[in-house]
């Protein structure tokens, strides 16, 4: 399977002064793609804040170095916008993370997990998601690395630019489809329980039972 990665422009905000420009633009754009990176803890007990917050267009893309920069009033203010949609995957721990470096209220988001199975998708890793609608991979290799480093090399850029952009395309390809009606979902879940308890089965006890 191909690997895709974002081709686009990336800019990477790492100074406070470089806020107010980059919100503009994405105020410009009534659907971003958003995630976040934070550094990888190894020892028991240890965390750390998220250190950055990517957000993506279909060609640009954002990366705010929280570790860096404030989440500013500006910057809280376009995520709590109730006029722009903000797609990603599993946003509830996401904006935990944010609102631990400033409080406010998220409106408008979507996160992918909460409505792919209305198109007969029942993965939820990004991964999983993207490759049945385009038949192609993301690759995670820069997930563990450390995303406070003083800078960050042209791969993590790219890891994290593909991840803000991929929900974006994401959503934007099942806007396209058809949904499932409520009685297909439950017959696709029931349908996959099926396959999953006959997986299940010893190979042994499926020779008697055949």
């Amino acid at each position: 399977m191909p690997v895709v990665v974002f081709s686009g422009k990336i800019t990477v905000v790492d100074d406070d002064a470089q806020i107010h420009e980059a919100v503009a633009f994405l105020r410009k754009h009534k659907v971003v793609g958003i995630d976040t990176e934070t550094k990888p803890s190894f020892s028991r007990g240890q965390s750390h804040k998220v250190a950055l917050l990517q957000i993506s267009t279909e060609d640009h893309c954002f990366l705010f170095r929280l570790n860096k920069i404030k989440l500013s009033i500006e910057l809280a203010d376009f995520l709590a916008d109730k006029k722009i949609k903000k797609i990603g995957l599993a946003l509830k721990d996401d904006m935990v993370g944010l609102n631990k470096h400033h409080h406010f209220k998220p409106e408008n988001l979507i996160d992918l997990q909460s409505i792919v199975k209305e198109y007969g998708i029942l993965e939820l890793g990004l991964q999983k998601i993207f490759a049945i609608l385009f038949g192609k991979k993301i690759s995670k290799s820069q997930r563990l690395t450390n995303w406070e480093s003083h800078d960050l090399t042209e791969l993590q850029q790219r890891y994290a630019a593909t991840d803000a952009w991929a929900v974006l395309k994401i959503y934007q390809q099942l806007s396209s489809e058809k949904k499932l009606t409520k009685k297909q979902v439950e017959e696709l879940i029931v349908s996959q329980l099926a396959l999953q308890r006959q997986d299940a089965v010893p190979v042994e006890n499926q020779s008697v039972n055949s």
